[in-house]
Formats: C-alpha cells, structure tokens, sequence
C-alpha cells in the first residue's frame, strides 16, 4: 500500500483499542479519517472531538464523499466485524484497497525499530510500562498501545526525534505475524483463542512463526519457561527474564507492604536497587522486568529506568485503583483468561493479605467459556468471595449449554460465599453487602459498572 496516495482512510470497527490508536496516527498527519463502529463509547466520542467523522449504523449513506473514492481512500477493518457487514462489502466490491488493521499498523513500523511486546497476557502493562520509561528518558519513541495510558490520556504516543515504536503485538487472528520487530518480548503463551487456532499446539507455533520475523541484530526477551522453541534469524540474540528464578534480567529482594512493592532490578552488567512500582501490585514486578530490560538495552540510564518505574500510572483497566481508604479498596482489572485472572487475583491478595477479598467476574466470549471453564473456576477459587455475572458474548453468537453456570459449578468457595447473577442485579447485591476489597475483572462491559459501584461504597463508607 502506498500511504502517500492516500488523502482518506475509512476504519470499520473504530472503536476497537487498536483502531483507535491508528485513527489518532492519521488525524495528526493530516488525513481525513472517518469509519463505523457498533456502539458509541468514550472513546468514540473523544476519537470525534479529535476530528474523525464516526457513525454508529451500518449504512453506505452516512459515509461521507471524503471516503468515496477508491484511489484515495484506505479501508481499514478489524477482524471482530463479519463478513456480512454491508459497508465493508461495499468497499470490498467496489475497488477500494481493503486491509486489516494489523497489515496497516506492520507498514506504518516497517521503515521504524519496532519493540513489540507479545504474549496471552501482559503485554498491554509491558508496552505500556516500556513506552514510559522511554518516553521520559532522552531515548524517547513513539508508541501503538492496546490500552488508554493515564497521564496521557491516549494508546498513542508520537516522536519527532526517535525512531524506536513500542507496538503491542496481538496474537488474535495471527495479527502479529505482519510485523518486522527489531526486538520483541514475549511474555507468556498459555493457550487462548482457540476459536481461530483450534489447538493450544497451534497457538504456540504462532509465537514461534512471531520470533522468526525478528530482524537480523535484533533482540528475543522471553520470560523463562515459557513453552516456545524461538526460531531466530542469523544475529537475533536471545535473552530470558524471570521473577522467580536467576535469569538473563531478573527480579530480587522484592520487598511487599501495605500498599507499595520495591525490588531489585538485575541483568548483565546492570543492578537498579530498590525499584519502586508505580502500579503497586506484584504482577507489575514481571512486567517492569520485561520493560526495564528493553529499555535498558536500548540505552536508558539507571535513574531515567528508576523514575520511569516509579512514575507509571498504569493503563485504564489495568489494576486501576478507583477506591483506596483504610476501609474499602476497589480496583479494576481487564483479565479476561484464567492465567491472568489468577495472576491478578494472588497479586491483591498478596497485597492485603489480612482483608477480605471479593472478585466480581464477567466471564468473556462463549468459546473461551467452554474451554476453560474449569481453569477459570480454579483461579476463582482462590478468593475469599466470588460474584459472578453473565457471559459478554462480544462478537459470538451463543453456544448451547455454555453459560456461566459452567464456572461457576466447579468454584470450591462455600455456597454462602458464592452467588451467581445478572449485571442488572450487581448494584442491589453491592448494596446489601459490607465488602473490604473489591477486585472487578473481565473484557465485558464491566467496566461500565466500576463508576456505580464506587458510588455505592463511598455511600456506605460516608453512613458508617
């Protein structure tokens, strides 16, 4: 695809995260960007105010004539909408130069030295978490992220001096194998989307087909144990990472208080002393490993990695405190798969060990649902007390006896300490109860219903 030709690009699915980042590109070089999504969202709407022309209607007739025209306009499609989508059959039909998202986002880094952080969970805190430190250090870089960076309040960070792109590199649909990386991370490949992949063997040959796109000189950085046999190219050095064991970078003396972890960062020929997280929840001590490790090769100093660390705000959703008093803690979190939902459910635990912990879940999609319905109920186990919700279907039509039940049968927790519910009914079921630590965690559209909840505990706090 020639960019330069193109005056116009057309996104269908613009609110998706990753679209969005793409769509704030071409708004600040100057493109006319216009495009569909289902449902309208905080993010449209501040896509809107930035300038793209976003309806909400699947109909030809709200695409404006900026967009109608095949030799300057780029449409641009995620792989969540189906191939029914009226518009898109249009473009499709009608001799537009039609291409994933992933294709767009592989041109735009592939004159660039992508750092792009890949894995089934992770990688949006590892990205994230790397781009900072770069950012703030004179190294600086530009930046497509998977998640809203707060104190930036944007997935999309520009450069004018540096030519290093941390990229978040998704797995789903294979997206990531249109990338050239010039050092990639990996940070876990526990099977997932086996809807597309249909083997947890498939899934990892695809992390595996992912190193082989590593440039000649570059860098692999994978967590140790991950189960991946890298295929390098001639020059690609390859490095591990751990938190629980020596490796090439590590973690040590992790000190965990109420409210706050520091830990000893350490690699080839470098040591950062007591590291203090930004985002203090242990996972992030997995994740700042990865990050300061990328960062430290690609010539940020020790302090500008300390304060990077220290500073980080975390991505919306991602272990987001939106309530921290002595009496009550809620925190919001997008694990959406049973690894990472264990992950973040020990690290609060770990955290607060002597409060009570209550898990609001919203399990996401059907298919996962069925596959790992007993691995979710395991993580879940692990809480002092679960309530679960609905199943977010997202792009799926609904399976035949897949529903939350599956999970929610095989959970351990005493009857008395596990309840079972609609998202209609959370906001009467907070209302009655008294709770010490409230960790709210799914893909779903849960998220709409932190800011209620919070509301809801600040109300019982202030008539306590």
């Amino acid at each position: 695809m020639d960019l330069h030709t193109m005056t116009s690009l057309y996104f269908v699915g613009a609110g998706g995260i990753g679209m969005s980042a793409l769509i704030r590109y071409f708004l600040a070089n100057g493109k006319q960007v216009g495009g569909y999504d289902k449902t309208p969202s905080d993010l449209t709407a501040a896509l809107i105010r930035e300038g793209a022309a976003i309806h909400y209607e699947d109909n030809m007739a709200l695409v404006g004539e900026a967009f109608r025209s095949p030799a300057h306009t780029l449409v641009v499609y995620t792989p969540a909408i189906p191939e029914s989508h009226t518009e898109l059959t249009y473009f499709r039909t009608h001799g537009f130069q039609v291409v994933k998202r992933a294709q767009l986002l592989g041109e735009i880094t592939r004159c660039n030295r992508g750092l792009c952080v890949a894995g089934t969970h992770g990688k949006t805190t590892t990205s994230s978490l790397l781009a900072h430190i770069l950012k703030q250090s004179h190294v600086d870089c530009n930046a497509f992220l998977g998640g809203i960076l707060r104190g930036y309040e944007s997935n999309l960070m520009l450069s004018a001096k540096s030519d290093l792109t941390v990229i978040e590199a998704d797995e789903f649909d294979r997206s990531f194998h249109w990338l050239s990386p010039y050092m990639a991370v990996i940070t876990a490949a526990d099977p997932d989307h086996l809807d597309i992949y249909g083997t947890a063997e498939a899934y990892r040959e695809s992390f595996e087909h992912f190193t082989s796109l590593i440039r000649p000189g570059g860098v692999l950085l994978m967590k140790k144990g991950v189960q991946v046999t890298p295929r390098l190219q001639a020059g690609v050095r390859l490095y591990t990472y751990s938190t629980t064991e020596k490796a090439d970078f590590y973690a040590e003396n992790v000190v965990v208080a109420e409210g706050s972890i520091t830990f000893d960062f350490v690699g080839p020929d470098v040591r950062i002393a007591q590291v203090e997280l930004g985002v203090p929840v242990k996972v992030n001590i997995e994740n700042g490993t990865a990050a300061m490790a990328i960062a430290w090769l690609n010539g940020a100093t020790e302090e500008e990695i300390r304060s990077g660390m220290a500073t980080f705000q975390g991505p919306h959703r991602r272990f987001e405190f939106h309530l921290k008093t002595p009496q009550c803690v809620l925190i919001d979190d997008y694990a959406h798969h049973p690894a990472e939902l264990k992950q973040s459910i020990l690290s609060v635990k770990e955290l607060y060990p002597k409060r009570k912990l209550t898990g609001i879940f919203q399990p996401h999609l059907y298919t996962r649902t069925r596959d790992f319905a007993a691995d979710f109920a395991a993580s879940l186990s692990l809480l002092d007390e679960l309530i679960l919700l609905d199943i977010y279907p997202a792009r799926e039509e609904p399976i035949p006896g897949v529903t939350s039940s599956l999970i929610f049968d095989q959970v351990t927790l005493p009857a008395d300490r596990k309840r079972l519910i609609r998202k209609e009914e959370l906001l009467e079921c907070v209302d009655k109860e008294d709770f010490e630590v409230v960790l709210m965690v799914g893909a779903g559209n849960i998220e709409r219903l932190v800011e209620p909840v919070k509301e809801l505990l600040v109300k019982k706090l202030k008539q306590s």
